[in-house]
């Protein structure tokens, strides 16, 4: 089986695709600009003796996310596609630029209806298919000045829902992982003031790993998440009780 995990070259990203490589799947790691950091996730995963190879394009672009789609395509389809590329360019919604709104929303939800229309006929022909979305804890509990990162990541879960409601039929259940903070180059660059006082707000009083999150991928894509649909599953130390 193929899978493609978009943003697969971040720390989340390639912790998702290395971890379903290790179920035997093969793996698209795709990214953007850090197309070195993707190479290096695909020789991790052969040197392991497990299958992958890169996919460059940017997912706000419709001509270049149709095009490499069709290549990858014509090798055969996807049957689990996990939507993780996300941005931020965070600002107070009085100062926020057009830019900043559309390219949020752009990269981190438009990317999603392009890429799963994508690889729907596919997953419908053959009655079968994974569609996992990455969204975020502040997608249910708001955040200043991410109105845009926010609104997009709130998106991802109704327009998860949706989905599933339209292509379950089709043998194909479309879920949504939505992390807390987790420990990544975002996280390290707290102060101490900021990440204790991040921490107060947790429960399990530490950040999440990225493998905290892989493994949650690795079960929604796996014949043991076949009966659920439409649903989210929360990551975040306590931190949201949905």
């Amino acid at each position: 089986m193929k899978a493609l995990v978009t943003g697969g070259s971040g720390l989340i990203g390639s912790a998702i695709c290395e971890a379903l490589a290790s179920e035997g799947l093969h793996v698209l790691v795709h990214a953007n600009q850090n197309l070195d950091r993707a190479r290096q996730v695909v020789e991790k995963i052969r040197s392991a003796g497990q299958s992958a190879e890169t996919a460059c394009f940017d997912v706000s672009d419709r001509k270049a996310t149709s095009h490499h789609l069709e290549n990858i395509l014509e090798s055969g389809p996807v049957q689990v596609l996990v939507n993780n590329a996300g941005i931020t360019q965070d600002n107070l919604l009085v100062r926020m630029k057009d830019e900043e709104w559309n390219s949020v929303l752009n990269t981190n939800l438009t990317s999603i209806y392009r890429l799963s229309k994508s690889v729907l006929r596919s997953m419908m022909k053959s009655r079968y298919g994974k569609i996992i979305n990455i969204s975020s804890v502040v997608g249910h509990m708001g955040n200043a000045g991410q109105t845009n990162y926010v609104a997009s990541k709130a998106g991802i879960t109704g327009f998860t829902k949706s989905l599933a409601q339209e292509v379950g039929n089709r043998g194909i259940t479309v879920n949504c992982v939505a992390p807390g903070f987790i420990d990544t180059d975002m996280t390290k660059s707290l102060s101490d003031e900021q990440k204790e006082k991040l921490l107060s707000h947790i429960p399990l009083s530490r950040l999440g790993n990225p493998l905290d999150i892989a493994k949650a991928v690795v079960f929604l894509a796996s014949d043991d998440a076949d009966y659920i649909t439409g649903e989210t599953i929360h990551i975040n130390g306590g931190m949201l009780m949905a």
